[in-house]
């Protein structure tokens, strides 16, 4: 049969007729603007959360990267392998190994990926990292329960060595400081529907007014600094590090860094205030916090009590400790620390602080740093012990365990000038044989 006179399939046929459908009734609808229609011919295939497309914080390649990624959880179940960086570069076309890196590092960053864990063997040799990948950017009060180090990844990757991530990384801690700021707690528990519905709603202009934690001047700014970035090409920077056919596990990165030192600019790394972010009293002394925060909860302390007078600081926290040992007399728990704080800052800007709990703490404190004051001076005070004042302590002590022998009835045994020298420094005073009297007593 001639190939021009076979007849056309079944499948082709419908859809023709779906397109001529679709033509009809786009040039039956109302308007009178020009505009392209689209219909997909295919089946439906792998799916990806819309958020991770519209997320304007993301660039191209990381929301690719985060794809490659979740490709591998659809292909093998919920719990599997994280895959190389060399395996990341390949499915994704991307042949830098740190525009791989500076992705993952953005996703967490964005807390679109979270790094849960450490995996370590039974000898304690590090064994790797255990992460967990989102639909959605996960809320603040989630991220710093799952991932411990994750407002100190923040403040390091400030001072990263790509500026993407400096930038990242400094709009996730603005935006934090701006809802401290309008007096909203950053780590506030929002029920998810709402916070789908926040981030899909748009202003008069079609800008997003918030996507999920991360705030409009913040979004606005990422997009400035993207769009007048003088970064060399992505392109440009993919063929001069490429990455070599060994394989390359991620987990042998720096969690923290997230990049390779051989990547490092040493000419476009700014001074940021965010990499030195201290708090201290009005002394300028480190503030002492409670124990029971954890670190990520410091962090955010500090961002709270840096709104404060230096004053009222160490004050603030020394009520907050005082409140958590009050517990252990049946006062009521405190089951969020960092609002509790949020409470007692607000009460110090608005003057209506007045330390209660905090005052046993202070004196507590006091007295402590009193005596290791008065430890310190009496160890400076006294001398030091030469070997001559040594040797005569020890002869002073042998004359007079000699004596104590002689009025005991006990011979010196084993005893010679070479005890003094030895580790012992009462030599012959516990005799491994001791003569037994068999009289009675």
């Amino acid at each position: 049969m001639d190939e021009l006179s076979r007849p056309i399939r079944p499948e082709t046929a419908a859809l023709d007729a779906l397109i001529q459908e679709t033509i009809a009734h786009v040039e039956a609808s109302p308007g009178s603007e020009a505009a392209d229609t689209m219909i997909f011919l295919g089946n439906r295939h792998q799916s990806f959360p819309t958020a991770v497309i519209r997320d304007p914080l993301l660039e191209p390649v990381d929301k690719l990267v985060w794809m490659v990624i979740m490709l591998g959880v659809s292909e093998t179940g919920g719990n599997t392998a994280f895959p190389s960086y060399h395996a990341i570069a390949e499915q994704a076309n991307v042949s830098s190994r740190s525009t791989v890196a500076r992705a993952i590092a953005i996703l967490r960053a964005t807390r679109w990926l979270t790094l849960c864990g450490r995996l370590r063997k039974s000898n304690g040799r590090f064994r790797g990292n255990l992460y967990a990948l989102h639909d959605e950017p996960l809320p603040l009060a989630d991220v710093i329960h799952l991932d411990r180090d994750y407002m100190g990844f923040l403040k390091k990757s400030v001072s990263h060595s790509h500026a993407r991530v400096r930038a990242v990384a400094k709009g996730v801690l603005d935006s934090i400081d701006e809802d401290i700021r309008h007096g909203c707690d950053p780590c506030r528990l929002e029920h998810p529907i709402e916070r789908r519905i926040q981030s899909m709603a748009e202003s008069n202009n079609g800008r997003p007014r918030r996507f999920f934690s991360f705030t409009p001047k913040v979004i606005r700014q990422l997009r400035m600094e993207t769009v007048g970035r003088s970064d060399p090409p992505e392109g440009h920077d993919q063929i001069s590090n490429p990455v070599k056919n060994g394989v390359q596990n991620s987990r042998v990165e720096d969690s923290n860094s997230c990049c390779s030192s051989k990547n490092k600019k040493t000419t476009t790394t700014p001074t940021e205030t965010h990499s030195k972010f201290e708090v201290a009293d009005e002394a300028g002394r480190p503030l002492v916090y409670p124990r029971r925060l954890s670190d990520n909860q410091r962090e955010i302390a500090g961002r709270y009590l840096h709104r404060l007078p230096p004053a009222s600081r160490q004050a603030v926290l020394d009520e907050l400790e005082g409140r958590f040992q009050a517990e252990l007399r049946g006062m009521k728990p405190v089951y969020d620390e960092i609002r509790f704080l949020a409470r007692l800052c607000e009460l110090a800007r608005s003057g209506e602080f007045h330390p209660n709990l905090g005052i046993k703490v202070r004196e507590a404190r006091r007295a402590q740093e009193l005596s290791r004051q008065r430890a310190a001076q009496r160890a400076a005070s006294t001398p030091k012990e030469t070997e001559a004042e040594r040797e005569k302590r020890l002869a002073e002590a042998q004359r007079r365990l000699a004596d104590m022998r002689k009025l005991l009835g006990m011979s010196a045994i084993g005893r010679s000038h070479s005890n003094l020298e030895s580790d012992d420094p009462f030599p012959g005073v516990f005799p491994l044989e001791t003569p037994v009297d068999p009289r009675p007593r």
